[in-house]
C-alpha cells in the first residue's frame, strides 16, 4: 500500500460489474478498491486490508482461500449462510419474520403432504446457485415429475404467492450498530430477471417502516456490517420476504444518480467505519437493466440519464449494463423514458409502460 494512502485497501472477491462499481465509488475518496477474479494469482495481502465480496459463493482457489482466511474479511460467515436458501429461510423463521410457507424437498414421497401443507402450487428453488430465473420451477400435482431425483435435498419448495407487487429495501449497518436505509424501490421482473426499478412510486410509509424493521432485525442478528438488500412481495399493506443479498444489489443502482450517497459508496463507508451523512434522495429515479442487448450509442443522447456499460460479451439473458434516469420533475423523467423507448428491444416496452405508470 502506498505510504500516502489514507485508508486501507479493500479487496473484493469477484471482478464483475458490482466490484467494478465499488472501485468507481472508492476512487474519489482515494479508497483503493481492488476487485479480483477468483483464479487471479496470489498477491501480497496487507495486514490492514479489508475484504468483501460481490457475490455470495465462490470457488476454492489459492487466492480465495488466502482472502477467506484474512482476519478482516467482513461478514465472512454471512455469505455462506445467506447463499443457501435453506439456511436463509431458517434464519427468517428463527426471527419470526414473514416469508412464504416453505419446506426442504428431500424425496418424492413428500409431494402429497407438501401440497397439503403449503398449497396446490409451489415454486421449487435450488438451495444455492439459482438466480435470475434459473434453477427455479413452478410445480403442481400435474407436473411435479420435472423435479428429477438428483435435485432432492438440493432444493426447497415455497408456496406460490399471488402478490400485488415487488419491492426491495437496500440499507447498511455500521460497526456501532447504527443503520441507514434508502427508500423502498418498486421493481418489475420479467422472466425472473429485474428489468426496471422505480423510486419513488406511490409513497407508502407503512411498507417503508415494515421493511426497515425487518432488515434491521436481520442485520443486527448477523452482526452484519455493510450494505444488504432485501427483496419482498407486497400483499396489500404487508410484506413477505423473498430473498436477501449480503452485498450491493441491482435494485440499488438508481442511488448512483438519485441519492447523495450511492449504495457502493455507502458499502465502503460502512466497511471502513467512515463518517456518513443521513441518506437523502435527490430526485425521482428509474433504473433500466440492459439484458442481452447490444450497445446503442444513441443511449448517450437521452437527457438526464447515466449509462453504465459493463464491458461483457453480450449473451441472451445476461446483464450487460444499466441506465439510470433521474430528474426532480416526474414529467421530465417520463419524457426521457419515452425518448428511450425506441432504443430498447420490443420486449422492454410493456415494462417501460409499467415504470411510467408508477411515476404518473
Amino acid at each position: 500500500m502506498p505510504k500516502s494512502a489514507i485508508y486501507p485497501p479493500v479487496y473484493v472477491l469477484g471482478n464483475g460489474q458490482l466490484g467494478r462499481m465499488l472501485r468507481y465509488a472508492g476512487a474519489p475518496l482515494d479508497i483503493d478498491v481492488q476487485p479480483l477474479d477468483f483464479d487471479a494469482p496470489l498477491l501480497d495481502i496487507e495486514s490492514n486490508a479489508v475484504i468483501t465480496a460481490e457475490i455470495e459463493r465462490w470457488p476454492t482457489t489459492e487466492l480465495t482461500t488466502a482472502l477467506s482466511a484474512h482476519p478482516n474479511f467482513i461478514n465472512r460467515n454471512v455469505f455462506g449462510l445467506l447463499a443457501d436458501r435453506y439456511s436463509q429461510k431458517s434464519l427468517l423463521d428463527e426471527l419470526n419474520l414473514p416469508t412464504s410457507p416453505w419446506q426442504r424437498l428431500d424425496c418424492a414421497q413428500q409431494w402429497r403432504q407438501l401440497f397439503l401443507d403449503i398449497g396446490n402450487k409451489v415454486v421449487v428453488k435450488r438451495r444455492t446457485g439459482g438466480y435470475d430465473g434459473r434453477g427455479q420451477w413452478i410445480v403442481d400435482s400435474s407436473n411435479h415429475g420435472i423435479i428429477t431425483a438428483d435435485l432432492f435435498g438440493e432444493v426447497i419448495a415455497e408456496a406460490f404467492i399471488p402478490f400485488d407487487g415487488e419491492i426491495s429495501l437496500v440499507g447498511a449497518r455500521f460497526q456501532d450498530g447504527s443503520t441507514r436505509f434508502y427508500p423502498i424501490t418498486h421493481n418489475l421482473q420479467q422472466n425472473g430477471i429485474l428489468r426496471y426499478s422505480v423510486q419513488p412510486a406511490i409513497p407508502n410509509r407503512t411498507l417503508q417502516t415494515q421493511a426497515e424493521q425487518m432488515l434491521s432485525a436481520i442485520m443486527h442478528k448477523l452482526d452484519y456490517v455493510g450494505v444488504m438488500a432485501m427483496e419482498c412481495f407486497v400483499i396489500g399493506d404487508n410484506l413477505l420476504i423473498n430473498e436477501l443479498a449480503p452485498r450491493v444489489h441491482n435494485s440499488g443502482h438508481w442511488t448512483q444518480l438519485g441519492c447523495n450517497v450511492s449504495q457502493f459508496e455507502l458499502h465502503l463507508r460502512a466497511l471502513l467505519n467512515l463518517p456518513t451523512p443521513l441518506l437523502q434522495t435527490l430526485m425521482p429515479s428509474v433504473m433500466v437493466n440492459l439484458i442481452g442487448t447490444e450497445h446503442q450509442p444513441q443511449w448517450l443522447g437521452i437527457p438526464f440519464s447515466q449509462l453504465h456499460w459493463y464491458g461483457k460479451e453480450v449473451r441472451s439473458g445476461r446483464k450487460v449494463g444499466h441506465i439510470n434516469l433521474s430528474h426532480p420533475d416526474k414529467a421530465v423523467l417520463i419524457e426521457s423514458l419515452r425518448r428511450l423507448a425506441p432504443l430498447l428491444p420490443a420486449d422492454y416496452l410493456s415494462g417501460l409502460s409499467w415504470a411510467v405508470g408508477k411515476l404518473s
